[in-house]
């Protein structure tokens, strides 16, 4: 069923409604972004205003991590909204093995080396699921120029259906609810 008679997407999407209640204003679907992975033990890179943060030989830029033994890649996790032809995705990142992630960094400063996917591990809380350990996943290059994408193991979780069947409206309205950004009663008044 599409979306496209659903008053509530018609306000989402609409940049030039403003909520009567607080003159907020949506432009429809918006990712979830990570700064760094779950167990990063030292700070966020975003408020420190550096673009490397380095502790120590630990360091985290925008799209890659490196703290003791531990390697991570940014990634996109993507999941299709049903009824519509768009999606919305997290930005988490993966821990990959010291040898993909040495593979990803080659190709990452130099595209003409080969990148094909490896194996990782989901690293981050999503809000509005229960995650309680780290999710089996591959990592699958994105397109030209594009972060990486994780796909999650087939009957690891139900990410894994999700990103093959989609999510409603309603759930994505949750998602951003349980991030924190409860917009469902912005979208209810006409």
């Amino acid at each position: 069923m599409s979306l496209a008679g659903d008053p509530r997407w018609q306000r989402f999407n609409d940049s030039s409604r403003a909520c009567p209640c607080c003159g907020q204003a949506f432009s429809g679907v918006f990712d979830i972004g990570y700064d760094h992975p779950d167990p990063w033990p030292h700070g966020n890179r975003a408020q420190s205003g550096k673009d490397v943060l380095a502790v120590g030989d630990d360091k985290l830029t925008a799209d890659l991590c490196a703290f003791g033994k531990y390697r991570f890649v940014r990634c996109v996790l993507p999941i299709p909204i049903i009824g519509s032809d768009q999606r919305f995705a997290f930005g988490p990142w993966g821990s990959v093995s010291q040898d993909s992630y040495d593979i990803y960094v080659r190709n990452f400063y130099n595209p003409d080396e080969p990148f094909d996917g490896c194996f990782a591990w989901l690293t981050n809380q999503l809000p509005g699921f229960e995650i309680d350990e780290p999710l089996p996943c591959n990592l699958v290059p994105g397109a030209n120029g594009q972060r990486p994408v994780l796909e999650v193991h087939d009957g690891a979780h139900e990410l894994a259906e999700l990103q093959e069947t989609g999510i409603t409206f309603d759930r994505l309205l949750d998602i951003y609810a349980a991030a924190g950004q409860d917009i469902r009663p912005h979208l209810l008044q006409s």
